[in-house]
Formats: C-alpha cells, structure tokens, sequence
C-alpha cells in the first residue's frame, strides 16, 4: 500500500468510498457523513494547517482508503471519514493510515475524538486498540448527530 495525501483527482473516488461504506452499515441518512456537503472536495477542505487527509493506493495505484485529521476546537481535532473498501480490510493499510493522521494531529492538538457506529464493532476494536477511550458526551457539537458511539485520545 502507498500513503500519500489526497490529491483533487481523488476526490471523487473517495467520495464514493465513503458512500459505499455508509451504505454498507445502514448509516446513508441524515445525520451522518452521507449529507456532509465537502464529501467531493477533501483535497480543498483538508489543504489548511491542522487539517489533512491522506488515501491509500493498492499495488495497481487504485484508491481503496483514506481518512484526515479536522479541527473542532484549539486542542482537539477529529479522525475523520475513515472508511476502507472491503479489498483493503484485513491488510494493515487502517493501522498504517491512523498512524499518519495521529502522528500528525500531534502536532497540532491535545486530543482526538472520533465518532462511529454501534454497529460497527470491528471499528470500535481498531479505535480502542489505539488508546482510544469511549466517552458518552462528545466534546463539542458535531453535524453527524446519527453517531451514537463517541471516543476520545489523550495525544
């Protein structure tokens, strides 16, 4: 796999990522990343300092994952839109990826949160073995209200 920040030609593709993942969990509806407007222009909204996102390429060069780091507040940013296809699933292209983005957000920030799914038990698993802990209340307001599991990180 190959990490590398997104590039304009990839919006698209990872939109489309991210839309495939929501739909395969039962979460394209309101409340979740499905409405977010910015879904097809992350290379513009992930170019300013504190914000970034990077996509992971398989061997043939295909765009298979991404995910970025958000400002919410002065200390605490967001992983955010971290979605793998299936083909990517199980090959350590996740493990590399969150590395990057909180290696980055280290930089930046004190804290990290992330929101997700009830349903999505293997995620929960990946997030916790990053020191991620589960907190009922979410930091600040968020627009995916739909998130019903939240986690914080001391960086």
């Amino acid at each position: 796999m190959k990490i590398r920040e997104i590039e304009k030609k990839d919006n698209k593709t990872v939109e489309s990522i991210i839309r495939y993942c929501l739909a395969e969990f039962g979460a394209a509806h309101e409340g979740t990343a499905w409405e977010d407007p910015d879904l097809d222009r992350f290379s513009e909204v992930y170019s300013t300092e504190g914000n970034k996102y990077w996509v992971a390429e398989d061997a043939a060069g295909k765009v298979v994952s991404g995910t970025g780091i958000g400002f919410l507040t002065e200390d605490i940013c967001e992983l955010q839109k971290m979605y793998c296809l299936p083909e990517a699933r199980g090959t350590g292209t996740a493990h590399i990826l969150i590395k990057t983005a909180l290696e980055y957000a280290k930089k930046y920030y004190k804290k990290c949160y992330i929101e997700t799914f009830s349903n999505m038990k293997a995620a929960q698993r990946f997030y916790e073995k990053y020191g991620f802990e589960r907190v009922e209340e979410p930091p600040v307001k968020t627009a995916h209200f739909a998130c019903d599991v939240r986690y914080i990180k001391i960086l």
